[in-house]
């Protein structure tokens, strides 16, 4: 496959698993398009036209000649300079082994995928309406939370990695958005497969998933950090996707509209202080292990396709494919 090759598949999946549906994400782009066309020239200078064919700005080809055949990636949930200079490392036939890596895939994005993260908030919109949310008002509390994740990562060095990548010439992809959209629909999916009336039962069932069970031996697997275990579910969501987490009046709106438990990667203290003040249950699968998921389906159709994946950076690798 080529980096274009590899890059264009991970769009395909991640809008075919996209939460808004597939035509809705279509529909979207093709009126970003008209948009674009009716802007004024001197607008257009500083349109990111990538997002014409890509809906999600935090999964990029970051540096790479984009026809470059690539038959071997170091895959992993975060890419620093660390990462970047181990590429090197193992390429190297007088220092490493020389393994003959094509590529670097991260999970979490650097770079104008990272400067760019709060765009891809809007998911969550039809998420939340899923729900039971009130589209108007969901869509009125992200804009407000959106907000505060562009200041909050505007002054970031984002091109910190980029550098790196650029100067040690190792092609450097991020698939953010994309994985998380994979991840989102695979425990969907999961969860509708069994009929789960307490909180205990939901996190049991989730630890059975392979990336759960490894990272529950390695101490930092799901666990419920809202509720009990006889707690009952209520209405079960998940949580995967949509760029980030959002604000503590949505989650007010969950709970109006019946949402008991939540699955979520991650929740940071102040949000569950929240979540218990409403009596929803929240399930915190573990961060590194439940974006392993998304990465793993996706690794496992390139690996189909013939390019050999090296795990690394937090990745726990679980084979699908049945090889």
């Amino acid at each position: 496959m080529t980096l274009q090759e590899i890059y264009e598949l991970g769009i395909k999946m991640g809008i075919k698993a996209d939460p808004r549906g597939e035509e809705n994400v279509k529909h979207l782009l093709f009126r970003l398009k008209k948009e674009y066309k009716e802007l004024p020239e001197k607008k257009k200078k500083f349109f990111d036209l990538e997002s014409l064919v890509n809906p999600y700005s935090d999964s990029r080809i970051l540096v790479g000649d984009p026809k470059l055949k690539i038959t071997k990636v170091l895959a992993g949930i975060d890419a620093d300079a660390s990462e970047l200079l181990l590429v090197d490392r193992l390429n190297s036939p007088s220092k490493g082994a020389g393994l003959g890596i094509d590529l670097l895939i991260s999970h979490h994005p650097g770079g104008h995928a990272l400067a760019g993260l709060h765009e891809v908030m809007d998911v969550q919109v039809d998420m939340f309406a899923k729900a039971g949310v009130a589209k108007n008002v969901a869509y009125a509390l992200l804009e407000e939370r959106k907000g505060v994740v562009q200041r909050r990562f505007n002054p970031l060095n984002h091109n910190r990695a980029v550098d790196v990548a650029k100067l040690l010439k190792v092609p450097l992809l991020a698939f953010h958005t994309i994985w998380d959209n994979l991840g989102n629909m695979f425990m969907e999916d999961y969860l509708s497969k069994k009929k789960l009336d307490t909180a205990g039962e939901v996190l049991e069932y989730i630890r059975e998933i392979p990336e759960f069970t490894e990272a529950t031996k390695g101490k930092s697997g799901p666990f419920l950090a809202s509720g009990h275990d006889k707690s009952p579910t209520g209405k079960i969501i998940v949580g995967f996707t949509g760029g980030t987490n959002v604000s503590k009046d949505l989650y007010l709106e969950l709970s109006k509209a019946g949402v008991g438990t939540l699955i979520e990667m991650h929740a940071s203290e102040d949000v569950l202080i929240e979540l218990r003040k409403l009596h929803i249950n929240v399930i915190d699968c573990g961060h590194m292990a439940a974006d392993s998921i998304g990465a793993n389906i996706f690794l496992d159709e390139i690996e189909k396709r013939g390019v050999k994946v090296i795990p690394c950076s937090g990745l726990i690798r679980v084979k699908r494919n049945g090889r």
